[in-house]
């Protein structure tokens, strides 16, 4: 399983089964739209570039709430309307959608085919692929929008050569077992620590780490048209790759790093690279990296003046969130980092 949500010792993690049912109105704290007028509605969602579809004898019931988080290349938002309504991107929208449902269930006409939604089942979808929406008056749900540009451009580094076509991803994820309930668990998660104001201390870095996070797991994990070119882009690798992604790894333990830094350091398509570097070492780069900036700091603060600042010498050694850094010290090493 590669790099990692819900936060834990090792970073992001994937936590296996379906996502735990979410009652509380999420990211109450972060509102972009709330109105009880149809009009207001419609317009707002025309400035999206949203089709917005009520039934005249359904406006009483109205009660639309949009609620989101924009990080970077993605989007993160929940949506309840109250009443019945129908919506859709228009053509001029290039983004892709993943839609969790968090109450009751809808219906996603995506091209020709039409699912029900529910539970144990979320809606992916692509630009290349007409998505309606059609959701009851007690529906709710949890949407992450990823922009074309920052796919194309993780696809890339991945494939280690640019895409042809567009991508276009299997329009559902099962959220019963397997990768559909582990990222349905990560992105609610992800919500709960910003609906709590948690992640409105996360460094730009961790966010960043966090987007890329999301980016890599879809297109590792949820089918698209380039996942059999993923598969093969597999080649054999050196002891010798690895080792140039380790050195990279002990001298830039300090800085944000991306997997296209990975990928240009080894000179590996960055599916190869991950795959081979947990043969090697047993583990992901990233939890690797985790390690060595923790051995890292553990001997800095064992060999610390006493006037020196135990935050100073953390963020030197690339930690940027105080708290869980303490709490994962303590974990580790028994004792509060001092």
């Amino acid at each position: 399983m590669l790099l990692c949500m819900g936060w834990t010792q090792q970073g992001f993690q994937m936590q296996s089964g379906s996502p735990a049912p979410l009652d509380w109105p999420l990211l109450e704290w972060h509102t972009v739209f709330d109105s009880r007028d149809a009009e207001e509605t419609r317009a707002f969602y025309k400035t999206m570039a949203f089709r917005f579809d009520l039934a005249v004898r359904d406006a009483v019931q109205l009660d639309a709430c949009v609620s989101g988080i924009y990080l970077p290349g993605i989007y993160i938002g929940r949506a309840q309307y109250g009443a019945p309504v129908a919506l859709g991107p228009s053509r001029v929208r290039n983004d892709y959608w993943v839609h969790l449902p968090i109450k009751g269930t809808w219906e996603a006409a995506v091209g020709h085919d039409t699912f029900v939604c529910n539970s144990r089942l979320a809606i992916v979808s692509s630009p290349t692929r007409e998505v309606m929406l059609h959701c009851n008056g007690g529906a709710a749900r949890l949407s992450l929008s990823v922009t074309s540009e920052a796919l194309k451009r993780q696809l890339t580094v991945l494939l280690g050569q640019p895409p042809l076509k567009p991508l276009e991803f299997v329009p559902t994820m099962n959220l019963a077992n397997g990768y559909g309930g582990r990222f349905a668990n990560m992105l609610t998660s992800a919500v709960i620590e910003f609906g709590r104001g948690c992640a409105v201390r996360w460094s730009p870095t961790t966010l960043m780490d966090f987007s890329e996070f999301v980016l890599t797991s879809l297109l590792l994990y949820h089918p698209h048209n380039y996942s059999d070119a993923l598969r093969r882009s597999a080649q054999m690798i050196t002891p010798r790759d690895i080792r140039r992604v380790v050195d990279y790894l002990e001298t830039h333990l300090d800085s944000p790093l991306t997997v296209a830094d990975l990928v240009a350091a080894s000179q590996v398509a960055g599916r190869t690279l991950f795959q081979h570097f947990r043969d090697f070492t047993g583990k992901s780069p990233m939890h690797y990296l985790r390690n060595l900036r923790f051995a890292k700091v553990r001997d800095a603060l064992l060999h610390a003046e006493p006037e020196e600042s135990v935050t100073v010498i953390a963020m030197a050694c690339g930690f940027t969130h105080m708290s869980r850094f303490a709490l994962e010290y303590r974990h580790r090493f028994g004792e509060r980092p001092s």
